[in-house]
């Protein structure tokens, strides 16, 4: 991405000097305004995505989310204390079977708390520690807090700092961090297709199913 510096100059420029119409400053300065218009693009195309996703968390039930679509899948299993944890398969294939309503909900709490903490935190969150709240009105609860500091943060991070690699640690490096929020719009928008498409094989299959190991 185009840098998204702002170059002040100091007061005791010499006068001849105050305006450079070099062509490497107008290159800088048109570099300035698409990045800023890019940013507002992607922070409106965030709330499309979060418009998406709250649909179809909105009414989302418990039994919905541990309903499973088929025999197998990614899912969310209690362990030995009392803990959802969720599968991680191995590898991507489509002979998995398709995830749970409760998988691709703890999906997006993983994602999103993994962006934010590396990215405005210590960085030391790792997917282990990522559990599922283990009902529908606590993801729910955790996914709209995510959302909301997300889009705090981004609200208060200067300028210079989307163009900047300094805060890209995960999902990649070495990256302006306007692309890891692109990145995060993409996730979001891809999360809530999968939410939408379940409920839908929800609605027509009825009630029950509901795993609870």
């Amino acid at each position: 991405m185009a840098g998204l510096w702002r170059k002040g100059r100091a007061k005791s420029m010499p006068k001849a000097r105050s305006r450079d119409l070099s062509p490497a400053n107008d290159g800088a300065a048109e570099g300035c305004m698409m990045s800023a218009e890019a940013r507002d693009t992607l922070v409106r195309q965030f709330e499309i995505a979060w418009a998406l996703a709250s649909f179809h968390l909105e009414g989302l039930t418990t039994e919905q989310c541990l309903w499973r679509p088929a025999g197998s899948g990614p899912h969310v299993r209690r362990d030995a204390d009392g803990v959802w944890r969720a599968d991680w398969p191995d590898r991507e294939s489509y002979d998995l079977g398709p995830p749970s309503i409760a998988w691709l909900t703890w999906h997006i709490v993983f994602w999103w708390s993994m962006a934010l903490d590396h990215s405005f935190d210590k960085g030391e969150l790792t997917r282990q520690r990522v559990d599922w709240p283990g009902d529908a009105p606590g993801v729910k609860a955790r996914i709209l807090a995510l959302a909301t500091r997300w889009r705090e943060e981004l609200a208060r991070l200067p300028e210079a700092e989307f163009a900047s690699p300094g805060r890209t640690r995960w999902p990649f490096t070495d990256r302006p961090f306007i692309d890891v929020v692109a990145w995060v719009n993409v996730e979001l928008t891809k999360n809530a297709a999968e939410l939408g498409y379940a409920l839908f094989l929800h609605g027509v299959a009825g009630s029950g199913g509901g795993d609870l190991e």
